[in-house]
């Protein structure tokens, strides 16, 4: 069965025709396709009214959910989600919204991939389900992803058998050549005829061995036929000519996996045999799963954030004492306290039953996406920013659209109020605050500002925006290198 294989962008509305005629659906398949996305929160529906077609930019107020929006043709159908989804034998590609001059950016999702791959990273090594448990669907695409890629790095599971060996070419093994060899005695010392040695002998017929070389055969063309294997930008890995059913049934071989994980003791080598097992017990063909594989995120927008905060070296859970202050840290401040620990949380009171009052202190306050202090020219600056993942229209003769909204403009205002008295004390001379937005452009663009007057009013710095080249920000972020603050001329 070959795949169709079709790049959407996230956020752009389509209508259900669209979709039918871009996977070449019929009209009971569409229904089902739309129903199945929506189940997994990576397809959301909006009413096909003037007032939602002139957003840009969607939350989930913006977004109006029907019963039946599967099968209205009242609705739009939105993507919120970046990365790959397999539903059977479609493979949807979902790119970043920013990107709206190619409709096929190949160089652009597989960069993207590699991101998301790194930030990922951080949080677990494969997803086997789309969710908490094991009633949600198996997810194939990340368990293959998974199994090839750590084959390329650490080759197969492989068990050893030990030789002891006669004048061998291994370590000696003093006991046994002491209970067992024969010692001419010279100078009170003892000289062996022969000495024991230990050699490990790799035994590439052993079951998991083969096996874990047929599943790693099996994804690798699976992933090839899908059309994934460039995108996760992977090697095929055609090593075994065996298919699963030599190995037996699937009893037989979930039987010896469990054997063999209740005698293994090597981290890695659990989490391969977890994994093989998954794979048997669930075994289907990426194209035949009755449910959705993916490998991605409806949260890109953390994603970028991240981004953000590492290109920009974020100085929030920097200790005060390595802060780059013009003068030292002022006199009052803990020198091992962090920066984020200096903006103050709320103070509750309440009263006791004798009339006595009662304070709390809430655990969590405003906390800023990334605050990065930098010297040029003698005069340093203290600088807040705001990982804006957004599509802004801000020109003339045009209406404004997907601008952050009021609450992010005075959070801005209040991250900088909460720091005024540390940047006096400090003898800090400036501050810039900065709201930062991807675009698929090549170079940093000055785009304008953000401004409240009631508040610029109390002597506060009003929001720049600028809007960051994510090619090349995905390339410093991937190559774990800075960006200089002064390519933004703030």
């Amino acid at each position: 069965m070959g795949f169709i294989s079709r790049y959407v962008r996230e956020q752009k509305r389509y209508t259900k025709n669209e979709i039918k005629s871009i996977f070449s659906f019929s009209e009971s398949d569409a229904e089902s396709f739309i129903r199945r996305l929506k189940s997994f929160g990576v397809m959301k529906a909006m009413k096909n009214t003037a007032g939602q077609r002139d957003l840009s930019d969607l939350s989930d107020a913006d977004i109006e959910i029907a019963d039946d929006a599967g099968e209205s043709s009242e609705c739009f159908y939105v993507f919120t989600y970046v990365g790959v989804l397999t539903v059977g034998d479609r493979v949807v590609k979902c790119f970043p919204k920013y990107i709206t001059q190619n409709d096929a950016p190949d160089i652009e999702l597989k960069q993207a991939i590699r991101v998301l791959r790194r930030y990922g990273s951080k949080e677990q090594i494969v997803n086997l389900y789309n969710g908490d448990g094991q009633s949600s669907s198996f997810n194939i695409l990340a368990v293959m992803l998974f199994l090839l890629e750590d084959y390329h790095q650490y080759g197969a599971y492989i068990n050893s058998e030990d030789i002891v060996e006669v004048n061998g070419e291994g370590p000696i093994l003093w006991g046994q050549t002491i209970d067992n060899g024969f010692a001419l005695i010279s100078n009170n010392r003892p000289y062996y005829v022969d000495i024991y040695t230990h050699r490990s002998v790799d035994d590439e017929q052993d079951f998991f061995y083969r096996l874990h070389r047929c599943i790693v055969s099996e994804s690798s063309r699976q992933l090839r036929d899908a059309g994934l294997i460039d995108l996760f930008d992977l090697v095929e890995a055609d090593v075994s000519d065996e298919a699963l059913d030599d190995f037996g049934d699937k009893e037989y071989i979930l039987y010896r996996l469990q054997s063999e994980l209740g005698v293994q003791f090597n981290t890695h080598k659990q989490t391969i045999l977890k994994t093989l097992y998954a794979f048997v017990a669930h075994h289907r063909a990426l194209a035949e799963s009755e449910g959705i594989s993916m490998y991605g995120t409806n949260s890109f927008n953390l994603v970028w954030e991240d981004v953000c905060a590492e290109v920009f070296n974020n100085k929030l859970k920097t200790q005060l004492r390595h802060l780059p202050l013009p003068d030292g840290l002022a006199p009052g401040y803990n020198p091992k306290a962090l920066l984020i620990d200096i903006i103050e949380k709320p103070q509750w009171q309440g009263w006791n039953a004798d009339g006595t009052a009662f304070v709390k202190t809430a655990t969590e306050t405003l906390t800023p996406d990334l605050i990065n202090i930098y010297e040029e020219d003698g005069t340093y600056t203290f600088v807040i920013f705001d990982a804006k993942y957004y599509c802004i229209q801000l020109e003339s003769g045009k209406p404004l659209r997907g601008q952050p909204g009021v609450g992010d403009v005075t959070k801005q205002y209040l991250y900088q109020l909460a720091y005024r008295d540390f940047i006096n004390q400090n003898h800090i001379q400036d501050v810039k605050n900065c709201f930062l937005i991807p675009t698929e452009q090549d170079n940093v663009a000055k785009l304008g500002t953000a401004s409240l007057s009631m508040l610029r009013n109390l002597e506060l710095t009003d929001i720049q925006i600028r809007l960051l080249p994510a090619v090349k920000m995905y390339d410093l972020y991937l190559s774990r290198k800075p960006l200089d603050i002064s390519a933004l001329e703030l």
